[in-house]
């Protein structure tokens, strides 16, 4: 039986090989927001190993929206040449290079996680964070500075300012991060969002500066490419953001031109009660699609080539993303034809692994 899984996705001009994608996965291993050969290796590595999209790790549209000193940036046109390398090497092997631009807010300014992935103060290399309210992400923090309207112009601008530099880096896919905790998914959530102004209290305040930012990145990104938005589903906390609430913003986020939502979830609250079992977030993106008809990625604790293909096939999702299942094997896509007898393009290299 033909597999799902390996069915080609058509998205605006950009036709996908398969259903697979590379989740963006930070390695905090940038240095002012430089990539390296690193970045080279990881992200080439997993376009030779089969999959059809890959999605470049959160990068900062400005030093404070780093979540680390390690994180990618692309604030300035310096960045772009390192891209432009990684990029054509995996349109080379027939995948599609994606990025993640995103801004940290509140969670920013921490150590790598192998260094403790603690709150950095000046003193040692950090940052003042910003946020929708002055609320920490944990309680013995210091505090996150209230956005006002100066510096929510400046991140609209930094958003715009990226992506026109992803544009000339070449990449084909372009990922908004409203999920996880970060800035975006601040100002969504009634637990980190406790302003009284037109960004606040109501379902419409507190999207509007995602639309916001969705209509910045507009202005510079191509019509013809893909353009999707990654949200967190839930907060798993009481009093959060909700699946409803997803859906709604889905749809009006359809309606502004957006082709696909990432669906995850978590991520805002220390306290949040996270269900984990393979799967878990997978009914959030079936919900999303089947309530606004808008495309979907499906991501989560998805580990095996058959688990991936029910996904598909079921009509769930329209991609999976694949996150620390790629991190184990690099040549996930490869590795998931292997065992669904799927028909895929190896690289001349590898093809003696086929059988």
């Amino acid at each position: 039986m033909l597999s799902q899984l390996f069915t080609s996705l058509q998205i605006k001009k950009v036709q996908l090989k398969n259903r697979i994608a590379i989740s963006p996965m930070c390695q905090y291993s940038a240095t002012d927001g430089f990539a390296t050969d690193w970045h080279l290796v990881h992200l080439g590595s997993r376009a030779s190993g089969g999959a059809g999209l890959i999605i470049q790790e959160a990068t900062a549209v400005s030093p404070e929206g780093r979540i680390s000193p390690g994180d990618l940036g692309i604030w300035t046109d310096a960045h772009i040449e390192k891209f432009v390398q990684i990029n054509q090497f995996i349109e080379s092997q027939d995948a599609v290079p994606g990025i993640q631009l995103a801004h940290a807010g509140r969670k920013a300014s921490v150590s790598r996680p192998w260094e403790g992935n603690k709150k950095l103060d000046p003193a040692q290399g950090g940052w003042q964070t910003v946020a929708p309210s002055a609320i920490g992400y944990h309680e013995n923090e210091v505090a996150p500075e209230a956005l006002d309207a100066i510096g929510i112009q400046k991140v609209r601008t930094d958003f715009q300012l990226a992506t026109k530099r992803a544009v000339q880096a070449g990449f084909k896919v372009m990922e908004i991060h409203a999920a996880h905790g970060y800035l975006l998914h601040q100002f969504l959530s009634p637990l980190s969002n406790l302003r009284t102004d037109e960004y606040g209290g109501s379902f419409e305040n507190r999207i509007r500066f995602t639309l916001e930012i969705v209509a910045a990145v507009q202005v510079e990104w191509p019509e013809h490419l893909p353009l999707i938005v990654r949200i967190s589903a839930t907060d798993w906390a009481e009093g959060g953001w909700t699946l409803e609430e997803s859906i709604a913003l889905s749809q009006i986020l359809k309606e502004k031109g957006v082709d696909l939502i990432d669906v995850s979830s978590g991520g805002l609250v220390s306290h949040q009660q996270i269900p984990l079992g393979p799967n878990y977030q997978v009914p959030f993106a079936e919900r999303i699609k089947k309530e606004t008809g808008i495309l979907t990625g499906a991501v989560g604790l998805i580990t095996e080539a058959h688990q991936a293909e029910e996904i598909i096939a079921s009509g769930q999702a329209d991609l999976v993303l694949l996150a620390r299942a790629s991190l184990r094997d690099p040549n996930v896509g490869l590795t998931f034809a292997h065992d669904l007898q799927a028909e895929t393009v190896w690289p001349k290299q590898y093809e003696r692994a086929k059988k």
